[in-house]
């Protein structure tokens, strides 16, 4: 191992940085800056993305910038975007000085919050799976329980607002995040898409993807296990329906768009799918992805309540249900019972809803709206506006 692969891995970096942070954090705010992430400072996507769209349309005064992951420079460059890359000497100058910061995941632990900064927490789903405090055992790689709850608890006593879809999450993230601060109970920003959008943006998406005129398009978007992983922050992942069957049996009339959790490792090779299925999983931003789907097919990711507001059908592929519910996470409700779609288990099982998907009609189910009532009722084009105004204080 050579000298500077071991000073890498050793503390000494993360000291450094600690000490030039918490230096930079004295200087006085940059009252109109504000500072925006998305998923470890890797993706343009979600709440943050919303909120910082809204912004640049409606408050022009502020200076808005996204902190990057230096990977993501050409995602970025593309989208013309104002960056400053991640742990450079420009970010240091910038980064602690900034007003506002706005972001969707936890920030690193050694990353001190400078005093007269406010921290606006988007998260990034409402909770089926139990979250933070609430999950009883750990089973994540470089962690324990004791470990991973003191780490949520330094890291959530830095937030001045932590927004939330609808009352049930407001609930379980004060409690789960032990979190003492205001709440911005608003409906998620990112969903404002949602019932924004026009015809012209399915099909900007639909040829950006290749997907044919005629075709249905079905996504797929399963989360992550807890247990099943290659090392900290990678996680496996094999598909549990045959993808051969599938396009031998739906490919005439559907695409699959398959859309991997960002924490999943695994690089699928589709060559042999012939443009039936398309992956999705580094596409910028998955709310495109939902607008041009006529199905969701998923599992315990979040996706399916933001999906719930476009009234389109889901089905749940559970295949692991038992051991997911009663041994890695455990529920916040009883799913069997609430989920406004078809639990399936079996390969067989999903392909004959999928043969059948007709009858599904989500219009006509009252499971369907009962649980858009529940949790989809704040979406209404204006959860960015009222975030925006909740943190600026106007």
């Amino acid at each position: 191992m050579s000298v500077m692969h071991k000073i890498k891995k050793s503390a000494l970096p993360q000291w450094i940085f600690h000490v030039a942070f918490r230096v930079m954090g004295l200087l006085p705010r940059k009252k109109k800056t504000v500072f925006f992430e998305s998923f470890h400072a890797k993706q343009y996507s979600d709440s943050p993305r919303a909120i910082y769209e809204y912004m640049r349309k409606h408050r022009p005064e502020y200076r808005l910038v996204w902190s990057i992951d230096k990977r993501s420079t050409e995602l970025f460059e593309r989208h013309g975007v104002p960056y400053v890359k991640r742990f450079t000497p420009k970010w240091f100058m910038e980064f602690p000085r900034a007003k506002y910061w706005v972001n969707n995941v936890r920030l690193p632990g050694w990353m001190p919050k400078p005093p007269g900064t406010i921290y606006v927490q988007t998260w990034h789903g409402t909770p089926l799976k139990k979250l933070g405090l609430d999950i009883e055992t750990v089973h994540m790689p470089g962690t324990d329980t004791d470990n991973y709850r003191r780490n949520f608890l330094s890291e959530s006593s830095k937030w001045d607002f932590l927004v939330s879809p609808n009352a049930y999450s407001t609930n379980i993230f004060k409690r789960a995040f032990g979190f003492k601060g205001e709440v911005i109970e608003s409906g998620y920003p990112r969903n404002d898409l949602l019932t924004n959008f026009a015809e012209s943006d399915v099909r900007t998406v639909r040829k950006a993807l290749g997907i044919p005129d005629g075709k249905k398009v079905m996504l797929y978007a399963p989360t992550w296990r807890d247990h099943d992983f290659y090392e900290k922050g990678k996680y496996k992942f094999e598909f549990q329906f045959d993808l051969k069957k599938w396009k031998d049996q739906f490919s005439d009339e559907w695409v699959l768009l398959t859309r991997m959790h960002y924490l999943i490792a695994e690089n699928f090779d589709f060559s042999g799918c012939d443009g039936a299925v398309i992956d999705v999983s580094h596409y910028p931003d998955i709310r495109e992805l939902y607008i041009t789907s006529d199905l969701l097919i998923t599992d315990y990711s979040s996706v399916f309540f933001d999906y719930s507001v476009l009234g389109r059908p889901i089905v749940f592929y559970m295949y692991d249900l038992d051991q997911y519910r009663d041994q890695l996470r455990g529920f916040y409700f009883a799913i069997e019972e609430e989920a406004p779609g078809p639990i399936v288990r079996t390969e067989r099982e999903l392909f004959d809803v999928i043969r059948n998907i007709g009858r599904l009609q989500p219009e006509k189910s009252e499971a369907y709206r009962k649980f858009q009532k529940t949790f989809t009722s704040l979406e209404d084009g204006h959860a960015a506006e009222r975030v925006v105004n909740a943190f600026l204080g106007s």
